[in-house]
């Protein structure tokens, strides 16, 4: 008799092993998530005769149904996981008393991994084998076993497949910033001239943004010049500016009239953007000869003007609203302004002067009046900027991308 009893047992152990066995087995060959779920679904079903089941997930934060077997929707509804499952710690037989929303099940199957609650299964209805022995009782700990490997598996394909999704993205992001440092100027690359002293700066805050300056030689007599930002960040914005670099080079030459450059920008930008963003922008063109700067600001940030010789700081806000803001820009004032022999001008991008202190926003705008209105050059203006920059960035302080154009004029 004990022997039948020692052989019984051990065909039971065998018959588990070889369940773990398969179940690991199927895990290894990397399939398919839902594979793997009809697979468990089956042993429950056919091997262990469970009569339903029903199986939660958490996946970034939210509770779904990975499994539904042998549940009514209307028994489904009834759960909500954070007022019924939550408050079950380990394995917990609720035959005798189970909350009203989990009547017609037997058993609650916590999952846990690295101490968060991922899962949770439902288990009901099982056939008993033998009389006096309840399956549940039975093969609990064997389900939970096995539930805990599929659950880990899934909660393991989903984290490896989103550390693709941000290789990919991160791959892409690279792609896009190279691209995008070749349509941002370089100090080297800005034209040269004896009566202008040109110098400029450029920092993405997510590898890629929606910032864009520029400064071309329109003719032997004119230097053309613009800042922007689009409305949002990332790849979107960065995508709009690239277009509308394109169209900039395409449209501004030394003999286009500003205001009629305005509204072409304008229709573009809505054609590009889908009435789904905006830009702000200075655009100027300055006359070496005649030192006549004509302008229009496009509801961008003034650019600063300090004359040393009469030591007055002003700024440049003529212009209009703002690109993509209308189908239709109703007024363009085009500023003109002559420029004082040795006079500096600044003009930049908000995620330079606007600095993030806790949860309030702080101007840094009287940092960089400042700085244009000493003593020094330019190029040195620049070098100070570059390290209140450096400074906000270590502190943490800059959370926009930052564009800033420095001119000197002789």
């Amino acid at each position: 008799m004990i022997t039948q009893v020692k052989k019984k047992r051990l065909r039971l152990y065998k018959d588990r092993l070889n369940i773990l066995l398969d179940i690991a087995q199927t895990i290894n060959q990397d399939h398919t998530v839902d594979d793997l779920l009809a697979e468990f679904e089956i042993l429950l079903r056919e091997e262990l005769e469970v009569g339903k089941i029903l199986v939660f997930t958490n996946s970034d934060g939210t509770w779904k149904n990975l499994l539904i077997s042998g549940v009514s929707a209307s028994e489904v509804e009834k759960i909500d996981v954070e007022r019924d499952l939550l408050q079950f710690k380990s394995i917990e037989n609720i035959t005798l008393a189970p909350p009203v929303p989990l009547q017609g099940f037997d058993a609650v199957i916590p999952l846990f991994h690295r101490y968060r609650a991922i899962g949770y299964v439902l288990i009901g209805d099982v056939e008993e084998e033998q009389q006096g022995i309840s399956p549940t009782i039975k093969h609990l700990k064997l389900i939970q076993i096995i539930s805990n490997l599929i659950i880990v598996f899934i909660e393991n394909k989903r984290m490896q497949e989103t550390i693709l999704e941000q290789e990919a993205l991160k791959k892409e992001m690279e792609v896009a910033s190279r691209i995008q440092n070749q349509l941002i100027p370089s100090s080297e690359d800005l034209p040269r001239h004896k009566k202008l002293s040109l110098q400029s700066f450029y920092h993405p805050h997510w590898g890629v943004g929606g910032d864009y300056y520029d400064i071309i030689q329109l003719s032997r007599s004119s230097i053309g010049f613009c800042v922007a930002d689009v409305s949002g960040k990332g790849i979107a914005a960065a995508l709009l500016m690239s277009n509308f670099q394109a169209i900039i080079r395409t449209l501004f030459t030394s003999n286009i009239n500003l205001k009629n450059l305005i509204h072409q920008l304008n229709v573009r930008v809505n054609s590009s953007a889908n009435n789904e963003k905006f830009i702000t922008m200075f655009i100027g063109k300055y006359n070496l000869r005649t030192r006549r700067l004509t302008y229009v600001n496009a509801g961008h940030l003034p650019p600063l003007v300090f004359d040393p010789k009469k030591s007055n700081l002003s700024s440049l806000d003529q212009g209009c609203i703002g690109l993509g803001m209308l189908d239709v820009i109703p007024s363009v004032e085009v500023g003109k302004v002559t420029i004082p022999r040795n006079a500096k001008l600044m003009a930049f991008t908000d995620g330079l002067i606007e600095l993030e202190r806790g949860n309030e926003v702080e101007s840094g705008l009287m940092n960089i009046e400042k700085i244009i209105t000493n003593k020094h050059s330019i190029e040195k203006n620049m070098e100070e900027a570059k390290d209140l920059v450096a400074r906000h960035i270590e502190s943490g302080a800059v959370f926009d991308d930052i564009s800033l154009i420095g001119m000197e004029f002789k």
